[in-house]
């Protein structure tokens, strides 16, 4: 009897009527053979051997791809771990919508969505197993074994050159085309993938391949198979360390922890922590947010703030944004690493990612998931940098609306807890990012003459007690507040009763300087040249008449001829170090004061920087000096220039170099006390 075989061209479809071949017997009258099988009882009564495995060819893109992955896409090779759990769980996820809608009936109902991994250090193997769609025969040759996509020449092309590069986008550039299964080869010398459609009346078949230039796909032995895929890594020599539970369960914890399904490495399961950022605000207790932030910040303090949110347009973003209590750079710890971890559908693609916030933000800690970023294969680097500066344009102007609000809300725990921690990185933003930098200056807060010392004002706080002519912001750096309230800068000030914002620290210059106006209002250093604050006012009879005294008593001012001839003198005195020397009405207790356009402190980090830079000595430009002509020490100085020439000069001196220490100039002053000594011993002999 002739083998059933000879009966049926091999392109016959399974299940349908064969169509006979040409030498053989024809079927006996009335027979109608319902499917392959009944003919094959028919002419046979020994079972039928399962058909053999077939050999297939890898498509030539995909064997290049292959070859691209397995040596070159990848930073990593842990992350193939990731790449096969995000395929497992996108598999499920498709398969739950399937059941939610009804769209078809599905094999193996009662299995639970999940994900489970198990592991064979005996025999260096890792088998990652989910019940989610799977697949049919013709998927698993169109999905594993070539590029089903338009374009793949190309793309294959490109990716070659970019990994011929050492780029970082070479794991980027087919995020899209899905292929992140071939990472398997890695970490394998050979890769098994057992898979059963959701259809029921689909067979279950087994692809296996060593990534060389073929694979070999056939049913799976003994005929039964459980909805789903079953992957099999039989583990290369120097990769063994992937047999180990504790190594897998790191993967996880590092890169899919808030995956959607439960993940079980050895029947255990690992994912155990909510993703939150992906749940409803109402449904999360305050414990629960807390016990996440300690999670993923690896910290042990409460969050100062948070911020969660989600938007659909026009970006799809869910964020989950925590502020600490306190930071470590201010202890010496080392510069911050970027806190925010960007997920896509909760599967990590950069922890610390250093380009969805700007780095003065690096104190915020949390987590941005977005289904809008066109990922790369390995999901190792996000490619669309147009996307992301976007994305970051969005997460700014919420962190900056969330802190605002805070503010508004409880000023006090404001300026306590969160500017005294973190009001360094807000200055820090002022002077690198210009687009955001008038939001940034509504947060910040500093002393101010009109209050008392320890509180502090706004900005805007300060405009709303401004006289409604005042054009200007005036502020006044200083090492602390009772040497600004000494300050001959402020002298004028105080008179005139113009309130100042007092800085402690030589950033605050930068800052000014650098915000330039707000609202309309320049900001002004109260050591500039020039400065007009209007007549001196007073408050009342008394102060009136302690005005009267003081000037009864003074002695009489020199008029603008002779200060101009003082002027002139002193600049020919010591022409190395003033460009001029003129009369000004802002003084009252200091015989001069130097003056620029920018400040001291500001002046003297430029003086800093430069020395650094050059490896030596600045050079100082010369000054400009104002004299307050009603000042004693002027007055004697004009007539001792005749009088006493050698001691005229060792006066000029001296005060050239006191107004060059109240501005915070002088590099060092132990180049004085040869001159104050001498100055000491001519009161001294006149004393007598």
């Amino acid at each position: 009897m002739r083998t059933a075989s000879y009966l049926f061209n091999s392109s016959a479809p399974l299940g349908r009527p064969p169509v006979p071949h040409a030498c053989s017997q024809p079927y006996p009258v009335n027979f109608r053979p319902t499917s392959a099988f009944e003919s094959l009882r028919f002419f046979s009564s020994k079972p039928a051997n399962p058909p053999a495995a077939e050999a297939h060819e890898f498509q030539a893109e995909t064997r290049q791809l292959l070859d691209i992955v397995i040596h070159s896409v990848y930073t990593d090779k842990e992350v193939f771990l990731r790449e096969l759990i995000s395929n497992a769980s996108d598999a499920l996820e498709k398969l739950r919508h399937i059941q939610v809608t009804g769209e078809a009936t599905v094999a193996d109902a009662s299995l639970p969505l999940e994900i489970n991994i198990t592991t064979d250090e005996e025999k260096g193997t890792l088998t990652l197993r989910d019940t989610g769609l799977g697949m049919t025969k013709t998927e698993l040759v169109s999905n594993l074994g070539t590029i089903a996509r338009s374009g793949s020449k190309a793309f294959v092309k490109e990716l070659k050159e970019k990994a011929g590069e050492g780029s970082a986008d070479a794991a980027g550039i087919i995020g899209q085309f899905g292929v992140g299964f071939y990472s398997a080869f890695m970490v394998g010398d050979s890769v098994e993938v057992t898979s059963r459609s959701y259809s029921p009346e689909e067979p279950g078949h087994t692809w296996k391949s060593t990534g060389s230039g073929s694979y070999e796909i056939g049913p799976v032995e003994g005929g039964a198979e459980e909805r789903g895929s079953r992957i099999t890594i039989h583990l290369k020599d120097d990769c063994k360390e992937f047999s180990k539970p504790a190594r897998v369960k790191e993967i996880i914890k590092k890169y899919s922890n808030f995956v959607n399904f439960p993940i079980k490495v050895n029947g255990e399961v690992c994912n155990t922590v909510r993703a939150l950022w992906t749940e409803d605000k109402s449904g999360i207790s305050e414990e629960q947010y807390k016990e996440f932030y300690r999670f993923i910040a690896n910290a042990y303090d409460d969050p100062c703030y948070r911020l969660h949110f989600r938007t659909d347009a026009p970006l799809d973003l869910k964020v989950l944004f925590f502020i600490p209590s306190f930071h470590g750079e201010k202890f010496g710890m080392g510069r911050l690493e970027p806190g925010v971890s960007l997920y896509s559908r909760k599967v990590l693609i950069e922890s610390k990612c250093g380009r969805i916030l700007p780095d003065w933000m690096r104190f915020v800690k949390g987590v941005v998931d977005s289904e809008d970023l066109p990922l790369s294969i390995s999901r190792e680097k996000a490619q669309d940098t147009a996307l992301l500066k976007r994305i970051e344009r969005v997460l700014v102007r919420k962190v900056l609306k969330q802190l605002e609000d805070e503010a508004r809300k409880d000023p006090e725990k404001y300026k306590e807890k969160f500017f005294k921690e973190f009001g360094y990185f807000l200055k820090e933003g002022i002077c690198h990012d210009f687009e955001n930098a008038s939001r940034i200056a509504k947060l910040l807060y500093y002393e101010s003459s009109r209050l008392p010392s320890g509180e502090t004002t706004s900005f805007d706080e300060y405009i709303s007690r401004c006289d409604p002519e005042q054009n200007a912001i005036y502020f006044l750096c200083a090492p602390n507040r009772e040497l600004a309230e000494a300050s001959p800068y402020f002298e004028a000030f105080k008179r005139s009763n113009k309130e100042v914002i007092f800085v402690y620290n030589a950033i605050d210059d930068f800052v000014m300087n650098n915000l330039k106006t707000y609202h309309g209002r320049d900001f002004k250093t109260a050591e500039a040249t020039g400065l007009d604050l209007g007549p001196e006012k007073k408050d009342g009879e008394e102060a009136d008449a302690k005005d009267k005294a003081e000037e009864s008593s003074a002695p009489t001012p020199l008029t603008e001829a002779e200060v101009e001839d003082l002027g002139k003198w002193l600049v020919s005195t010591l022409p190395d170090k003033l460009q001029d020397a003129k009369a000004t009405s802002r003084l009252y207790d200091s015989p001069a004061i130097v003056t620029d356009h920018e400040s001291g402190a500001l002046r003297r980090m430029m003086r800093m920087v430069e020395q650094q830079s050059m490896g030596q000595a600045s050079f100082m430009p010369k000054q400009h000096l104002e004299l307050n002509p009603r000042h004693p020490i002027i007055i004697r100085l004009h007539s001792l220039r005749t009088e006493d020439a050698e001691l005229a000069k060792v006066v000029a001196e001296q005060i050239f170099d006191n107004a060059m220490v109240a501005a915070g100039l002088l590099d060092d002053s132990r180049v004085m006390l040869p001159r104050l000594n001498k100055l000491m011993e001519r009161l001294v002999q006149s004393a007598k």
